[in-house]
């Protein structure tokens, strides 16, 4: 009985330095560039996701939901990537191209699913520029550091 649950143990284990490292460097830089590039108001408008609009005038604590919220996404989307990296090997074998295509994955659910699906109802329509500044910012900010995070430290 001990013998089964040591593997187990040593497996989340092995997943969570790759998933945390990852999830807080990307999450780290998406929110401040989404910050730098829309205000420091972002949180709240993350919050607004599941509050609903009036988060948009609510105090600190709302605010530091949304910056919790963030972070849960980051940390769910580094979580996603690792345990695709243990079926698919070129995950971690190339993780600059994959992790630009994760990233531009990463926008696209937030943006077709997550978003519409909020509280806040966001479903366009989008301007071109929007799109394709969305998709590159991601695919830097988010898709590298976790790809980089999962070659460098999953085993």
């Amino acid at each position: 009985m001990i013998g089964d649950s040591a593997p187990s143990s040593s497996r989340k284990s092995n997943a969570l330095l790759p998933i945390a490292v990852g999830g807080l460097i990307a999450g780290a830089l998406d929110l401040t560039q989404a910050s730098i590039l829309f205000g420091w108001r972002v949180p709240l408008t993350i919050a607004a996701g599941l509050l609903g609009r009036g988060a948009f005038h609510a105090g600190i604590a709302t605010y530091f939901l949304g910056v919790l919220l963030h972070f849960f996404i980051a940390f769910s989307a580094a979580a996603v990537y690792y345990a695709a990296s243990r079926r698919l090997g070129f995950l971690k074998e190339h993780p600059l191209v994959c992790g630009l295509f994760y990233g531009a994955a990463v926008d696209q659910v937030m943006t077709l699913i997550v978003l519409p699906l909020s509280a806040l109802h966001a479903r366009g329509p989008y301007q071109l520029r929007d799109l394709i500044q969305g998709l590159l910012v991601h695919m830097v900010v988010v898709g590298l550091p976790i790809s980089f995070s999962v070659r460098r430290f999953a085993k």
